[in-house]
């Protein structure tokens, strides 16, 4: 009888534990933050106006946090593998979440050799993670078609730029 009773509480205290309500925390549920597509076309028209600026073609891609692409803008003489060159930089700095222009010099140093060899990534200059508040990654910016990669780096940032009142928060 004595050890029915314990199962009994024992049980008990198993069902107060598992129907106590879940923490914010413990939900199970994530959030996150992305940039509305009229946000993202904003931080790619004002990297093309900086690169138009200075003189370069370029195409430009917004990809979101998960590396989904957003927005594409590819000027009128940018060559023709533009496009996907500046979605997979944006792809890249949102998967590795850093800069392509760090990752470049640390594939070319030997010390991240093996992301050449990711399929998609492209360890290149222009791709700019685009950073919110206290570091909240909402996606990133890529650039491909100007002189070298520091030109392209140069654009996106001025993508950045254009829309980051409305993404500090």
């Amino acid at each position: 009888m004595k050890h029915l009773k314990r199962r009994a509480l024992i049980a008990m205290g198993v069902a107060a534990l598992l129907c106590a309500p879940a923490s914010a925390q413990d939900s199970g549920m994530a959030t996150f933050r992305v940039l509305k597509p009229e946000l993202a076309l904003t931080a790619a028209q004002a990297a093309m106006a900086k690169c138009r600026e200075n003189g370069f073609q370029v195409a430009v891609s917004i990809a979101d946090r998960f590396g989904v692409l957003q927005v594409t803008l590819r000027d009128q003489f940018a060559g023709p593998h533009t496009p996907d060159t500046a979605y997979r930089k944006a792809w890249t700095a949102v998967s590795f979440r850093t800069e392509t222009g760090e990752l470049a010099k640390l594939t070319e140093t030997g010390e991240a050799w093996g992301i050449r060899n990711v399929p998609g990534a492209l360890p290149l200059g222009g791709g700019v993670r685009i950073l919110a508040g206290e570091g909240d990654m909402l996606g990133a910016i890529g650039v491909s078609g100007a002189p070298s990669g520091r030109d392209d780096e140069t654009c996106a940032k001025a993508g950045i730029e254009a829309i980051s009142e409305q993404i500090e928060f």
